[in-house]
């Protein structure tokens, strides 16, 4: 609620500031008579900042300026900046976990970050759409209707995105922020963002170029309206905020469908139809009517080159292990692109009143057809060369990350010991929790069993035969030499010692 208050109650501040100026240079002119009508001029200007379009006798006004959405937006930033930082969300929520963190816990994590900013984005939201409404009636007159709905709709969007965004840049950087979504919709978010940046770009430097060609004519009806010093700035501001709608015309001049100044008119790579348009000195720029030249219709490729690019980046950002997928996040991308740039087309444009005037600017359909099919197809190609360049450039050894792990674990494990007096094993069963008996090895001094067993076997043939041996008697006073390779098994203590038999392979 202080956020809101805070917020509503700077921006409005500084409009009806700007608002008594005008007044002052011009005490009769649009601004209402008296401070009562210059603070609700300084209203339905707020309003107008968050593109709440106005009723009036005759038709609607939704022909806003979008670079006037920068001073509540701005505002809401810091408020949700003030907000999130007052709550130690960074404490409460850090973006980073430790390292080895396990990945569900990772999954847990990031829902409960997005979570905590959609309800800090809430929580900022309905109090500044609540006090919204307040504003659309005080800001009413015999001229001006405010639409309540679609104050209350904008209000609460505007405040909802930047109170998330300023509660996400609270809790980390912004390279944290876009983690904070799965792979692939960060791939298509980045896809996108460079597609439109591309093409707002072209548009930006389309329209300054056509000021540069015709800034005389420009000239020429600023001097038509001499509105003075004062009424110079403001309009010189006017054309400002509304520079930024220029440059997304530019877009959909670009893209194709071009944009409309009219019923009737349209403004396009194939051609100029216009008739009479409003005095603003910026209009001035717009190209004479007629047959545009061929060379124009080159400025089509910019949307393939921004699609390209876009495609490499959708790539690049999560690649994929088969072939045949790439192509088609990158036409996804197309297509989000597609409606970012319909989005873009429907704040640009509006009515300015009724009659011929009825229709201003691009069509959003349009618009976003022909980025969809232009980004989408040039995306596609390239994510799937880009995806497939990144698999066959792939190394056959194990990437660093891999590599450091398995260092660090072969370091790890060669400081292990063994326990004093433990038993290394060398046999199978040492690994068991049963207690075995060693395996006999037999040794030099020892007697072998089959050469005994073999002579006695020649000494009875010998003997049967005739030729009887001496027997062999053991020297007077020597004692029997002990057997050491016999192990007593009858006795296993009650199961608990097993015998090994190390001549059982010989008898498989």
């Amino acid at each position: 609620m202080l956020a809101a208050f805070w917020t509503l109650g700077v921006g409005i501040a500084v409009l009806t500031t700007l608002t008594l100026i005008g007044w002052m240079a011009a005490p009769r002119g649009p601004f209402g008579e008296g401070l009562p009508g210059v603070f609700r001029t300084a209203c339905q200007l707020w309003l107008a900042a968050h593109h709440a379009g106005f009723a009036i006798p005759g038709g609607r006004v939704g022909l806003l300026p979008i670079g006037l959405m920068i001073l509540p937006g701005a505002l809401l930033y810091r408020a949700g900046l003030w907000m999130a930082r007052d709550a130690d969300l960074r404490l409460r929520m850090p973006a980073r976990l430790p390292k080895g963190t396990p990945r569900d816990v990772e999954n847990a994590r990031r829902r409960a970050q997005l979570v905590l900013i959609a309800q800090a984005g809430i929580s900022l939201a309905a109090p500044y759409a609540l006090l919204a409404g307040v504003i659309a009636l005080v800001s009413r007159n015999e001229i001006m209707q405010p639409f309540p709905g679609e104050a209350l709709v904008s209000h609460l969007l505007l405040a909802f995105v930047t109170g998330s965004v300023a509660t996400a840049r609270t809790i980390g950087p912004w390279r944290s922020m876009l983690r904070l979504l799965p792979e692939r919709p960060r791939s298509l978010v980045a896809g996108t963002a460079v597609a439109t940046a591309l093409l707002l770009t072209a548009g930006a430097v389309l329209v300054l170029v056509a000021v540069a060609m015709n800034f005389t004519r420009i000239q020429q009806m600023s001097e038509v309206l001499s509105p003075g010093l004062v009424g110079g700035g403001l309009l010189l501001l006017l054309e400002v905020l509304y520079f930024f709608n220029a440059v997304i015309w530019g877009m959909a001049y670009i893209s194709g469908p071009g944009f409309a100044v009219g019923a009737g008119t349209l403004v396009a790579p194939t051609g100029v139809k216009l008739s009479a348009v409003p005095m603003l000195p910026l209009l001035g720029a717009l190209p004479p009517s007629g047959t545009a030249p061929p060379w124009v219709m080159s400025v089509i490729a910019v949307p393939f080159a921004a699609g390209a690019v876009a495609g490499v980046v959708t790539a690049r950002v999560a690649p994929t292990p088969s072939i045949e997928a790439a192509p088609l996040w990158g036409f996804v991308c197309g297509i989000t692109s597609g409606l970012a740039a319909g989005t873009l087309a429907a704040l640009s444009g509006g009515p300015l009143g009724g009659a011929g005037l009825a229709a201003v600017g691009p069509s959003p359909w349009e618009v976003a057809l022909s980025v969809a099919l232009e980004v989408g197809v040039a995306a596609g190609i390239s994510a799937g060369i880009a995806n497939w360049w990144l698999i066959s450039r792939r190394p056959a050894t194990a990437p660093e990350p891999v590599r450091k792990a398995g260092a660090v674990i072969a370091k790890a494990a060669g400081k292990v010991r063994p326990a004093r007096g433990a038993h290394l094993p060398g046999h199978w069963l040492d690994a068991t929790e049963a207690e075995t008996q060693p395996i006999p090895v037999i040794r030099d001094d020892w007697t072998d069993e089959h050469a005994a067993a073999t002579a006695e076997t020649f000494d009875d043939m010998t003997a049967r035969r005739g030729r009887p041996e001496p027997p062999r008697k053991r020297p007077a006073g020597a004692a029997p030499k002990p057997r050491t390779d016999i192990v007593d098994e009858t006795d296993d203590r009650g199961g608990h010692v097993i015998y090994v038999d190390p001549y059982a392979w010989d008898r498989d």
